[in-house]
């Protein structure tokens, strides 16, 4: 009966150690999502001419009002364009710049440039994470003949690199903004 009693004890003890001991796995910091409420991409002629600016808003996010979309102007057929994207969380004041956290996690991020509609274009990556993969937060573009159609950039969170474009990607969506283009 000592042996039972004894044997309970060291069992009921063992138990309590296990269950409150100490979980030695570190957490994983939450690096929670920023709010992106303003897409603006900037396309600046290498030669000369006037910017155009294609701009996305969406003020209440997930609300009920759809983005406000903008186009200044059209692509000038032949020309090279040096093109930036910004982004901003409105919702804050001031806002919140977004793209420079992007580029500190750049090898967690990457833009991707889809054409569609027939548009005569061609992008290339000038921005590269720290491992030498495209970001393209910059990038240039070149306007073939003339031509319109859409052109939507998309960001991927945690994209795989390298690959072969936003087909093989992965990741999550961040932000997509289609515009419509012309090139005269």
């Amino acid at each position: 009966m000592k042996k039972v009693k004894f044997l309970s004890a060291v069992v009921l003890v063992t138990l309590l150690f296990t269950a409150c001991s100490k979980d030695d796995d570190t957490p994983q910091p939450v690096n929670e999502e920023e709010l992106i409420t303003t897409m603006t991409v900037t396309l600046n002629p290498q030669i000369s001419g006037t910017p155009i600016t294609l701009q996305m808003k969406d003020l209440d996010g997930d609300g009920p009002n759809d983005p406000v979309i903008t186009v200044s102007g059209s692509l000038t057929a032949g020309a090279v364009y040096d093109g930036s994207i910004v982004l901003l969380n409105e919702t804050e004041t001031p806002a919140a710049n977004i793209t420079l956290e992007v580029e500190e996690e750049s090898t967690e991020h990457q833009f991707f440039y889809t054409l569609g509609g027939g548009l005569d274009l061609t992008t290339t990556y000038t921005n590269f994470d720290d491992n030498g993969n495209p970001l393209g937060t910059q990038f240039s573009l070149t306007a073939g003949a003339a031509s319109s159609g859409t052109l939507t950039f998309t960001l991927r969170h945690e994209p795989t690199k390298p690959n072969t474009g936003l087909a093989d990607a992965g990741g999550e969506t961040d932000i997509a903004a289609t515009f419509n283009v012309t090139v005269q």
